[in-house]
């Protein structure tokens, strides 16, 4: 596959960007349309490989799905899922992990593989979870296979690798016949914390009644799932480079759609990049994103709740003028790639000074020069790649197309955005 090389920034940027749907919500829609009481539809729903193999996943369980019409998906639950499927996950952790307690609910067996680099993503909490519900399991990565019917009931999990592992648990235990009373027992909290926050939104717009007894805890009882027809909000976190553009070029950009109330995934965004000395504006068009150029003063950030910005929070970091220390993400050395061994590797490839901790990165700025960035199949780390570009000459991506994974459409929008 030939190398992309990303373009550079002559001057200030000043542009309008509008990202499509996001991954996380287009999955948590498609997966409750799936379980509800009757057909409904999801608009504005992401098109990448993702939710391509959620899509294929929920219609190898049974679930019609008819997205001829690519702004609106007519979704139809099966009458009883489907047992005896095969499912592709590929390298989406979303499948991997919202898909297998659905699976579950079958009397039956499915089976699960994936990407060869899918098998380090943790899933043991999660299989072990439907376990403790009832299922029969085999193996505790992919390649797996899962034996249901559950019945529900109580599940304690170590969910420090992934909010996900609560998530799939959350979606589906409406339909186990005893509810899901799910406890977290790792020693360190739940990652993403707002991730979960948009399962348990997902769930009580459709009638479900999911509440907290106490800390790490919640309580899915048995109910139906209404169908109901879903808006898609735009992807704040892939709309996170385009932002960050703003800070390296000394330039403005707005993104279009971004939400009025804050509590989505990637509504902190604005706050992260202030950290860079940039401000940001919410209007009729959209978030604006300026930086007056200049120096960019190092940061000391913990971004546990917003690990997913790990790989454009490192770029800056590397493009900033004094040194900068990044913390609270150990997780993200389980997402699509170890993160922090790749960003570190990375950035010392094109010159930075980078000291990797266990769950986080310490940069000291270096004259940067151009060569090849890694991407790992991972599309944030390509996001990274491309915002290190706009500041070095010749920086090449060896796979910009692993951002379809999220934003197909990315090469062409990041280079018409320098137009």
């Amino acid at each position: 596959m030939p190398t992309w090389v990303a373009p550079y920034a002559d001057g200030p940027l000043a542009t309008q960007v509008v990202v499509p749907g996001s991954k996380s919500a287009t999955a948590r829609a498609l997966v409750l349309a799936a379980l509800a009481t009757g057909p409904g539809t999801v608009a504005g729903g992401l098109v990448a490989r993702d939710c391509d193999l959620m899509k294929g996943a929920l219609r190898a369980l049974g679930t019609g799905i008819d997205d001829s019409d690519p702004d609106r998906w007519v979704v139809t639950p099966a009458d009883e899922l489907r047992p005896g499927a095969r499912i592709d996950c590929g390298l989406a952790g979303t499948v991997a992990r919202f898909v297998p307690p659905l699976a579950a609910t079958i009397d039956g067996t499915t089976r699960f593989h994936g990407d060869e680099a899918a098998s380090a993503r943790p899933m043991a909490p999660l299989l072990d979870g439907l376990v403790q519900c009832g299922a029969e399991v085999l193996g505790s990565s992919l390649p797996f296979q899962v034996t249901g019917p559950v019945t529900g009931g109580e599940v304690d999990i170590d969910a420090s690798g992934s909010s996900q592992l609560v998530s799939g648990l959350l979606l589906a235990g409406a339909r186990f016949p005893r509810g899901l009373r799910l406890r977290h027992v790792g020693r360190d909290p739940v990652p993403s914390a707002p991730y979960v926050a948009l399962t348990v939104a997902a769930l009580r717009r459709r009638g479900v009644g999911v509440t907290p007894p106490g800390p790490d805890e919640w309580w899915v009882p048995p109910s139906p799932v209404a169908a109901t027809d879903e808006v898609v909000p735009p992807d704040l976190m892939n709309a996170a480079a385009f932002l960050a553009a703003a800070v390296v070029t000394g330039g403005r950009v707005t993104v279009a759609g971004w939400p009025e109330t804050r509590g989505l995934p990637g509504t902190e965004v604005p706050d992260v990049l202030a950290a860079f000395g940039a401000t940001s504006e919410l209007g009729p068009d959209g978030l604006t994103v300026s930086h007056p150029g200049g120096g960019r003063d190092g940061v000391d950030l913990d971004l546990r709740d917003s690990a997913e910005l790990t790989p454009v929070v490192a770029a800056l970091m590397a493009l900033a003028h004094s040194p900068s220390r990044l913390r609270g993400v150990a997780h993200v050395r389980g997402h699509e790639t170890d993160r922090l061994a790749a960003l570190a590797a990375g950035l010392r490839g094109l010159g930075a000074e980078v000291t990797e901790h266990h769950d986080g990165l310490d940069v000291v700025p270096r004259r940067l020069t151009g060569g090849v960035w890694r991407c790992h199949a991972d599309h944030r780390l390509a996001h990274a790649g491309a915002l290190l570009g706009l500041a070095v000459r010749g920086v090449a991506l060896d796979d910009v197309a692993s951002t379809s994974k999220t934003m197909p459409t990315f090469p062409a929008v990041w280079t018409g955005m320098l137009a």
